[in-house]
């Protein structure tokens, strides 16, 4: 079953969610939630889903970074971001450290506004702390395009969109970045869409 993704101008994106009852973990409700999730996540396709993008206010998300996913992407493409395949798991009630300053800007895009995308400043490392689906503690720590991604969608527990962060000059459609963008280097895309001094 695929759940509808919340699109922008939702309430529910722009609320911080509630954590998860120590009693909620591990219910039916909140397996079959995560279990709808991923459905939704692979039908998309994307690499992550927060809990407000379906709707539901809860501090609970998901990340899987399939490598086939990464298969249209050059070599350099994938040094450059410091991508590789990340397996499924859930975060749930996450906490979230920078380790490293938000200066690194590569485009991204959002199931929640979908045909568009932008450069997007990130710490190049985190450290995450959440419960497992099981209620279990675990502790990632993440570099490059993993850590983009636990950004991005613990974001989304706070009401924060990547609109909030991006590189105003930098916003285009999916169209526009893939005729005017993809091609040109990461170097000429900051240089060209960093912000005006």
């Amino acid at each position: 079953m695929r759940i509808k993704i919340a699109s922008v101008g939702e309430p529910v994106l722009r609320d911080a969610a509630r954590p998860l009852r120590q009693e909620e973990i591990g219910s039916e409700r909140i397996r079959e939630l995560i279990e709808y999730m991923r459905e939704t996540l692979a039908d998309a396709p994307g690499v992550g889903l927060a809990a407000p993008q379906i709707g539901e206010p809860l501090q609970l998300a998901i990340v899987e970074d399939k490598a086939e996913y990464q298969a249209k992407l050059t070599a350099v493409e994938l040094k450059e971001q410091e991508r590789h395949p990340v397996p499924f798991h859930v975060l749930i009630n996450p906490e979230i450290e920078l380790l490293s300053p938000p200066e690194v800007s590569f485009f991204e895009g959002c199931l929640s506004l979908p045909g568009f995308m932008a450069m997007v400043p990130r710490a190049r490392t985190v450290r995450v702390r959440a419960l497992n689906e099981s209620g279990a503690p675990i502790e990632i720590e993440a570099e490059g395009w993993y850590a983009r991604i636990l950004q991005h969608e613990l974001d989304h527990l706070k009401g924060t969109l990547y609109i909030d962060r991006m590189w105003s000059r930098s916003f285009s459609s999916v169209e526009n970045y893939s005729r005017h963008w993809k091609s040109k280097s990461t170097t000429e895309q900051r240089q060209h869409c960093r912000p005006a001094p």
